[in-house]
């Protein structure tokens, strides 16, 4: 599998992923979950929508939950280093005859909405409201004790596709998943901030929200996070996990919100600021790829995700099944 050249002068730069919006049904349920159960921080909120950051964010926000009908998963956001980087990024979806219009979003200055290709919401911006630090109040610590947003991944009908384009926007891939007989992209996972991943796609029907996943301290932040959910109603919630990721290094946890959205609990990544960092392959049927020690992930990991709001879907191009557990 040949991985597309990295593209160090990209369009326009953008600096990493930002925030997420999802619509849910039950403002209340959200909120006890998100704000009391996981330990977000709320910084605006009304009868319609609620704000949220992590303990190591400046931004206003990573997270926006929005009441309606139905749950599902609105614009995946990105920042950019400033205006003029903007007016770049509209120039380059108009070129690509891609929608691309400004919109007045709260708490943000000027705003690009906008799809990729296969039709995912996109949301740039140059400028949040800045807030003052909270990292070191430790009185707020709470839950799983979140520190930042680390990233998205979405199921892709074509994950060749998807890299090929986000490729050209400047992320850089890190690690991928191939199939061993035809040696076809399955997954990938590509990052701009430094870390293995700001959005990763995996093979599937979409386009859809597989996950949104928060940095958190240490595993043993996620040990308590579950003797919490154990404890108040949320055992249902835990759909894999805990263990550490074979792809990324990373100690995980996958849960389900009240509207089902996947939420990945994440720490312990690496590196890959180096221009010269060469993606590491896996094989679909490696046991350690899914999880170092072996354990497979539960159907519902491969199948279920958030649609996208107004966005059709399709079916997956590829035709490969990774290892499922029983």
């Amino acid at each position: 599998m040949a991985i597309p050249a990295s593209v160090f002068n990209p369009p326009f730069n953008i600096v990493r992923l930002s925030h997420i919006v999802l619509t849910v049904t039950d403002l209340k349920a959200s909120r006890d979950f998100y704000v009391d159960t996981l330990g977000l921080q709320v910084t605006a909120e009304d009868d319609r929508r609620i704000y949220l950051r992590a303990m190591e964010e400046r931004g206003h926000h990573c997270l926006v939950l929005e009441r309606g009908d139905i749950a599902v998963a609105q614009e995946l956001g990105f920042k950019v280093t400033d205006e003029e980087q903007l007016d770049r990024a509209k120039h380059y979806f108009e070129k690509l005859e891609l929608p691309a219009k400004w919109t007045e979003v709260p708490y943000q200055g000027r705003t690009l909405r906008t799809r990729d290709p296969q039709g995912i919401p996109l949301e740039f911006y140059a400028k949040m409201d800045r807030l003052p630090a909270i990292h070191q109040q430790y009185k707020l610590y709470k839950g799983v004790r979140p520190l930042r947003i680390d990233h998205f991944n979405c199921f892709s009908p074509s994950v060749l596709d998807a890299v090929r384009f986000y490729n050209s926007i400047g992320f850089r891939v890190t690690e991928y998943t191939a199939t061993e007989d035809t040696d076809e992209l399955w997954a990938a996972w590509m990052h701009r901030k430094g870390g293995v991943h700001d959005i990763a796609f995996t093979n599937g029907s979409g386009p859809r929200l597989h996950h949104v996943a928060f940095w958190v301290p240490t595993p043993l932040s996620i040990i308590d996070l579950l003797d919490v959910m154990a404890t108040t109603g949320y055992v249902a919630n835990i759909e894999r996990g805990p263990g550490r990721h074979g792809i990324s290094n990373a100690f995980f946890l996958y849960i389900r919100d009240p509207d089902g959205h996947r939420v990945e609990i994440y720490c312990s990544d690496y590196q890959t600021i180096d221009p010269d960092h060469e993606p590491i392959r896996w094989g679909l049927k490696d046991p350690q790829r899914q999880t170092l020690w072996g354990a497979p992930a539960p159907r519902s990991w491969f199948e279920e995700g958030s649609v996208f709001a107004n966005t059709p879907i399709r079916a997956a191009d590829l035709q490969a099944t990774p290892i499922i557990a029983p």
